[in-house]
């Protein structure tokens, strides 16, 4: 039998690289807002902008309509999905449940270091209040709760949250502008506290409320951006 491994895959590995470039631009635009709800797009005028081929675009907007960001309709304009409160509220539920199970398991397991590296992420998104950087420290943001199910040793789990939380993204970028920001920060120096005293109790408290913070505001901002969200 022939040695498979032989064969040679430079070639697939260098288009798909080209593809989650595209991907990681186009998903960062319409998580900020960038490309607001209802925007046409299309694979010629954004492989033309990026200056790559329509494959590596095509790829990347199939991606995102998996994840429910975008909406592709045979024969007619392809556009960014309007955000659904369903899928919102989905999100909210799934990601609290996962946390919560990860965080206790961080309880357990958390070195000094390990929480060294969760306060020097409150200081990176301290900084980026001051400096008025929402897209930041929405970044910071995930990168702190994506550290928690590393630690917990659940790193798939941060996947499964990612692939859910796209609605839910769109109004907590939105709820950043309007303040929402210094108190996700306040939040997060609870939740680090409460793994420093290895308070289970405090913590659920905690991180149910941050998390559900979301659906308190998402009226507020339907009804200040209507035309962000399905009917």
């Amino acid at each position: 039998m022939a040695d498979s491994s032989a064969l040679k895959t430079l070639g697939p590995l260098k288009i798909q690289s080209i593809a989650d470039t595209v991907f990681d631009e186009l998903h960062q635009q319409i998580l900020s807002l960038e490309l607001p709800p209802g925007t046409k797009v299309s694979e010629a005028e954004v492989a033309k902008h990026l200056g790559v081929s329509r494959q590596p675009v095509r790829d990347a907007f199939y991606r995102l309509s998996q994840l429910g960001l975008l909406l592709i309709r045979p024969q007619r304009a392809t556009v960014i999905s309007k955000i659904s409160k369903a899928s919102v509220l989905k999100a909210k539920f799934i990601r609290t449940a996962l946390e919560i199970a990860c965080w206790k398991l961080v309880l357990k397991v958390i070195t000094d270091s390990q929480t060294g590296e969760l306060e020097d992420l409150l200081r990176q998104q301290q900084a980026s209040i001051a400096a008025n950087n929402q897209q930041l420290f929405h970044q910071l943001d995930d990168d702190f709760h994506r550290l928690i199910c590393e630690i917990a040793g659940q790193d798939y789990v941060w996947t499964l949250i990612r692939e859910q939380k796209a609605h839910m993204d769109r109004v907590r970028f939105i709820s950043l502008t309007v303040g929402a920001a210094q108190k996700a920060y306040e939040d997060h120096i609870m939740l680090v506290e409460a793994i420093r005293g290895r308070d289970s109790a405090r913590l659920e408290i905690v991180l149910t409320e941050h998390l559900g913070r979301v659906e308190m505001v998402l009226e507020q901002i339907r009804t200040e951006k209507p035309e962000y969200f399905e009917e």
